[in-house]
């Protein structure tokens, strides 16, 4: 055991870790493992594949392009210099496929990577390098090998484990997605019989329910009389069922207590207000999907505090056809991601009181496909190659050693499938999730990693 090891591992032990037994609010009784590191944690699933190239190795166009121009354009999450040159990835107000953008300043003034813990070189050990493969991974910590359209997870999401074996509320456990594509709606709670609906956490996809659908519907929201405004409220149904019930089903009820449907009710309310009004807070720039999402996490955190929270991005998926879209919505999502964690700094009760965590959901290829871009640059696809089984998880927050990084290309360390005994870890009941025999063997707490 190293040193820093000794030292952590000790002080936990004179702390005396182990807690005296507690009822839950179902009435069992359960003792905690250990104490808490943090009572809030945020789990951002950079999704829609993305390059270790791009990302980490901070390659920019060198090795994908013929131009050799090489840089860091994630300057919020990771350390290294921004490229000098062919600046495609930033704002301007011209076609896509001018280079010669701004970029985006950033809103830290300390990347993310130096507050934090990064592993550099993680692994999607399993299955194909798909998105439902890869998001679902991520919140149940185990792999599936189906394309997963419309299909929920076989084992438990992280917001099962935490309402069934710690308590948590429904309200206590957000899923916030980028869209309603897929399964993304259906990764609330998993279809296994010893989880499932009611331990599953709230769904929600802001930009359909306070975009253009959800305005149509909502804007004006108030309580319908069943007697008088029948017809709306078929209507409002006939909106929801489409939008989020798969295979023919209608809207599972999710175990909200009354209170808590209020509590939904009046957030929704309010928030078309602020929409109306154009009070929503919003990244500096917002001009993507991805965007408009996590400004709306920030509404979700600032009205139920959630003890879990997991944010979907998508955006950079378009780099199948698009490899200047995938580079400004790269640069975007770094943008995002830096001004969701500063909106947490401000608010009570989550301030130096969460664990941030940021990991892609898979890679993608080394080679190129044969489609071409405006600016004649080639894109990529993520077929499970071994390129596509690279990624990076970050992490940051009380109690994470800073300015630390774990592993190499040539000793990679991490999985895919580590997020859920994580934040397992990061509430004290690694064990009891562990001994649900339900995860990948692959499957380690972060914090064991270091």
């Amino acid at each position: 055991m190293d040193r820093r090891k000794f030292i952590k591992k000790s002080a936990l032990a004179a702390a005396g870790t182990i807690g005296v037994p507690y009822l839950l609010p179902s009435g069992l009784l359960f003792a905690r493992q250990s104490s808490m590191k943090a009572q809030h944690v945020v789990f951002v699933q950079f999704a829609g594949g993305l390059r270790h190239q791009e990302s980490v190795l901070q390659l920019y166009l060198s090795g994908s392009q013929t131009e050799k121009v090489e840089g860091n354009i994630m300057y919020n999450l990771l350390d290294g210099k921004p490229p000098e040159d062919k600046i495609a990835y930033g704002t301007d107000d011209k076609q896509n496929n001018i280079v010669g953008a701004f970029p985006i300043n950033p809103i830290l003034q300390t990347p993310l990577q130096r507050q934090g813990v990064l592993f550099p070189e993680v692994r999607f050990s399993k299955g194909g390098a798909g998105h439902f493969n890869g998001l679902s991974t991520g919140v149940s910590g185990n792999y599936y090998t189906t394309a997963g359209l419309r299909q929920r997870t076989a084992s438990p999401t992280i917001f099962e484990y935490m309402r069934k074996h710690a308590g948590f509320k429904a309200t206590d456990c957000w899923s916030i997605g980028q869209s309603i594509i897929g399964s993304r709606p259906l990764l609330n709670y998993s279809a296994h019989e010893d989880y499932g609906r009611r331990y599953g956490g709230n769904f929600i996809a802001p930009t359909i329910t306070f975009g253009e659908p959800g305005q149509q519907h909502f804007m004006d929201f108030k309580n319908y009389h069943p007697d008088t405004d029948y017809g709306m409220i078929r209507e409002v149904r006939g909106f929801l069922n489409k939008n989020f019930a798969t295979q023919g089903l209608e809207i599972p009820h999710l175990y909200n207590t009354p209170e808590e449907e209020n509590s939904i009710r009046e957030f929704v309310r309010v928030t078309f207000e602020k929409v109306k009004e154009g009070r929503l807070t919003l990244p500096p720039v917002n001009d993507n999907g991805d965007l408009k999402t996590l400004g709306y996490a920030v509404e979700v955190l600032r009205w139920f505090k959630p003890k879990v929270s997991v944010v979907d991005l998508s955006a950079i998926d378009v780099c199948h056809g698009n490899f200047t879209g995938y580079l400004k919505n790269v640069h975007r999502a770094d943008h995002g991601i830096a001004f969701l964690w500063k909106e947490i700094q401000s608010i009570p009760g989550m301030k130096d009181n969460t664990i941030m965590i940021v990991m892609p959901e898979h890679g993608r290829d080394l080679e190129p496909n044969s489609i071409k871009d405006l600016n004649d640059w080639v894109s990529f696809d993520h077929s499970g190659s071994p390129n596509a089984r690279r990624m990076f998880t970050l992490m940051v927050g009380p109690g994470v050693d800073a300015n630390l990084k774990v592993g190499s290309e040539t000793n990679p360390v991490g999985d895919a499938a580590d997020i859920v005994p994580t934040i397992a870890d990061i509430f004290g009941l690694k064990d009891k999730v562990y001994s649900a025999g339900l995860l990948d063997g692959n499957a380690r707490s972060l914090f064991d990693r270091m």
